[in-house]
């Protein structure tokens, strides 16, 4: 059996300003696609996402800590469910403890937006599209139980909910909400005879949808009045006072009429709001209207240090600001601004606009602040004591659709990936001092449609197919080459003769080679802008400096200075492209588009040295071509197809540029075939996959003149995605990894010597959630480059999946763990 040891988990974060929370624990739970994924941003190993919590059945729209619980969230899905999760402290794991769902009559028949849990954490409320939030209660084993459902009149969809205890009305609590109306409204649990919270004020002055709402102390006196702030679509933060007394407080009281000198031709409203509890009297008035944010606002977040109040806001306007208020005049002023500066407003997502923050989030000593961009990519930024400055840390990224197409580099240094986000990455580790983590380290290829399949020929350059017609074919630049040098240890040849770096010319898809200039150097009109279609962005200017890194790349310079030149296009399909492979000695590309007839459905060759097309094409299917691999010595090539057939050729061995059909078998499955591996060191065995639920073995003996079946794997869903190992295990042992429909990943062995018996040696263990949620993709085991092995190597795997996950666990015999 194998020890499965997790290396490396990327995945991008759902776009919501409800998907992310900050535990006090230093704990940072956010959405991506279904799953939940966990990360400690302070850690200073920056092992990036630690685990992927699996539960729901769609996107993970809001997630939040329960206060005080040590380790319980709460998340709430498109799935119309709500999952609490809880951390047992003899496995480290998270474990579904409790969820809700539609099927139960008092839960939400609709994708839930937002949650909202009391300091206390004794009650939580969950707002959803359906126009109504849910009171639920929790007892001291954080287990919920339902206790009000409340329609929204006029009814409008819960963006944002913010819950509190009233102060000096013990079991009373007061609960904010907002949405898709620029209204917020107000509603009280007496915490006397009532056990409801009833609609006690409507607090008007926004004046577009509002997308969050926090309530804070002001203080730390106990009877201190409560502050709520509201992010509004209007660009505008309002502050909002609940106060105890009869008397006004003295901002409202006075009706300063300079309250509406900031917005010319409108006069801030300061009428006061009263309500009750438990017979006694509290008010709801305007505090302050907090101008800066030049687009939407989506969060606010509220911490107090050493009795200062500080707010943190994002905005679409590619800013995260903190807010504070002066000591003298009582105004509300931007302290700290991050992000991106306004001269770059406006860029398109391959000049490098993160398109705006959707949430920000502090850490629980303040000295951290993270913020999520468009690209579902985490920035980060630590307080430099020493600087006095918020300094750019390390975040996390990752895709943020399906991972469409993974590869490894000819020599394992790193994993490339593609995705139907219109992404291509390069993953690699960076090590440092006897520290070894793994993180995107260059974003090569941005594309305007989606991504489908990638291929390494070489340690510096790729091939990827997408939704058009044609190839790519990529070059590493000087600056990724330098970088992977310092930072991960691999050495590229030519470096010298590299370019610099690459751009995107505007409203272009082909990436340029450019040479980046010095610091301080002037830029002549001519060298920035021109009258012609390849106009260039003055915003991606890249300077020499900005390409010597001292650890992994941001999200803003992954997105504008780690791009890789294209140097070729690849002519000759009729439709988008379905999948290419490339031969292991770099001479060959093949590929395939989606075809509905045996004309399109026809497998190109390009040869690398001229780059032209290799005519006439491979014809032997009639639907679309699935899977294309080469064999081990380049020999023999492997295709399988929707049309339920897998077809060999054969290498010429004359021309080795030309291949010629062998074999085909039009019944491989009885469904369509999805994907097929080489058996390692061999051109005698192969396996192949199909939605019948079957992995078949093939193979041809010496006496034997065409493959037949040797051993047939059976499972319980259809089989997406396999692979074998490059090297053989022990005495004629080889691995094969298989990825199915459902999620559902196994190592197996497959005995050359024993009639090709397969044998499991790994299963994930659900417990443990290593398994994707959704379909996998594909599956690529490391290069080893080993002849022979005389026992059960260290391996990884990378894994490739629908769910926007790429995975890379390693794997090691049980008999060599201590």
């Amino acid at each position: 059996m194998l020890q499965i040891t997790t290396e490396y988990l990327a995945t991008g974060a759902n776009r919501h300003p409800s998907a992310a929370d900050w535990d006090e624990s230093g704990l940072l739970a956010f959405g991506a696609d279904k799953n939940v994924a966990l990360w400690r941003p302070q850690d200073p190993n920056s092992k990036g996402i630690l685990e992927l919590l699996s539960g729901h059945m769609d996107i993970v729209n809001a997630v939040k800590f329960i206060p005080g619980s040590g380790a319980a969230l709460i998340t709430g899905s498109v799935d119309k469910s709500l999952i609490i999760w809880k951390m047992y402290e003899k496995t480290s794991f998270y474990s579904n403890q409790q969820s809700l769902n539609a099927h139960d009559k008092n839960h939400h028949q609709s994708s839930i937006n937002c949650i909202a849990i009391s300091p206390d954490s004794k009650v939580f409320a969950s707002g959803s599209a359906d126009a109504i939030i849910k009171i639920w209660a929790l007892n001291d084993q954080n287990v919920a139980s339902f206790q009000q459902s409340i329609e929204i009149k006029p009814r409008f969809f819960p963006l944002a909910i913010a819950l509190s205890p009233l102060h000096g009305a013990p079991g009373s609590y007061i609960l904010a909400v907002s949405g898709t109306k620029d209204i917020i409204q107000l509603y009280v649990l007496n915490g006397g005879a009532s056990k409801e919270f009833k609609l006690q004020a409507t607090l008007a002055g926004h004046e577009g949808w509002i997308r969050s709402l926090e309530f804070t102390e002001e203080t730390e006196d106990p009877n201190s009045d409560l502050i709520l702030s509201s992010g509004s679509q209007d660009k505008y933060i309002r502050l909002w006072r609940i106060h105890q007394g009869k008397e006004l407080p003295a901002a409202a009281a006075s009706a300063d009429p300079s309250l509406g000198a900031f917005m010319p031709g409108k006069s801030l409203s300061n009428k006061a709001h009263r309500f009750r509890a438990q017979a006694i009297d509290f008010s709801a008035t305007f505090e302050a209207l907090l101008l800066g944010h030049d687009d939407w606002i989506y969060s606010t977040k509220w911490r107090r240090d050493c009795k200062r109040l500080q707010l943190l806001s994002t905005s679409a306007d590619n800013s995260l600001s903190m807010w504070e208020s002066d000591a003298e005049t009582g105004v509300w002023v931007t302290t700290v601004r991050l992000g991106e500066i306004s001269s770059e407003k406006g860029s398109t997502t391959a000049t490098g606009s993160t398109g705006g923050f959707w949430t920000g989030l502090w850490s629980p000593n303040g000295k951290t602040v993270v913020a999520l961009g468009r690209t579902g990519s985490w920035r980060l930024w630590n307080w430099d004591d020493q600087k006095e400055r918020w300094i750019q840390g390390i975040g996390v990224s990752g895709h943020t659709q399906s991972v469409t197409g993974i590869a490894w580099s000819k020599d394992g240094d790193y994993l490339l990936s593609t995705s139907s986000d219109q992404t291509t990455r390069l993953h690699a580790q960076w090590k440092r001092e006897g520290k070894a983590s793994w993180h995107e380290m260059a974003r090569p290829q941005i594309h305007g449609y989606d991504l489908n399949c990638i291929d390494s020929l070489g340690a510096s350059q790729f091939v990827s197919g997408a939704d058009e017609k044609l190839m790519r074919v990529f070059n590493e630049p000087k600056a990724v080459a330098q970088l992977l040098a310092k930072l991960c240890g691999i050495k590229g040849s030519h470096v010298e003769e590299m370019p610099d770096a690459a751009n995107m010319p505007v409203l272009g898809l082909s990436n340029k080679a450019i040479e980046a200039v010095e610091d301080g150097q002037e830029i002549p009109p001519s060298d920035v802008y021109d009258r012609s279609y390849n106009n260039v962005d003055p915003a991606s200017i890249i300077h020499k400096s900005t390409l010597d890194l001292d650890q992994p790349t941001s999200e803003e310079h992954l997105s504008r200075h780690t791009l890789w030149p294209e140097i070729e296009k690849l002519y000759g399909h009729g439709y988008e492209i379905s999948t290419l492979a490339t031969s292991h000695d770099g001479t060959i590309i093949a590929t395939a588009c989606k075809a509905s007839s045996i004309d399109h459905a026809v497998i190109r060759l390009f040869e690398t040295a001229t780059w032209l097309e290799i005519k006439p094409p491979l014809k032997q299917h009639s639907l679309t071509v699935a899977r294309i691999r080469f064999s081990a010595d380049d020999s023999h090539l492997l295709s399988v197809g929707r049309d339920r057939q897998w077809a060999v050729f054969a290498r010429d061995s004359d021309d080795k540029t030309k291949y010629e059909p062998l074999e085909a078998n039009p019944k491989g499955h009885t469904r369509m075939i999805l994907d097929a591996a080489w058996a390692p060191r061999t051109s005698k065995v192969f396996a192949t996959a199909g939605r019948d639920r079957k992995v078949n073995i093939w193979a041809k003996r010496h006496v034997e003149t065409s493959f037949t079946c040797k051993s047939t794997l059976t499972e319980t869903v259809p089989v997406t995605a396999i692979d074998f190992l490059d090297s053989m295990i022990g005495d004629g042992l080889a691995y094969l990894a298989a990825g199915s429909e459902t999620g559902f990943v196994a190592v197996h062995s497959v005995d050359f010597k024993n009639n090709f018996k397969v044998q499991t040696l790994a299963v994930y263990l659900p417990s443990h959630y290593p398994n994707p949620t959704r379909q996998v993709t594909q599956l690529a085991w490391k290069p080893t480059h080993a002849e022979n092995r005389d026992g059960e190597p260290d391996v990884s795997l990378a894994m490739a999946s629908e769910d926007s996950s790429l995975r890379v666990y390693s794997y090691k015999p049980r008999s060599s763990v201590c």
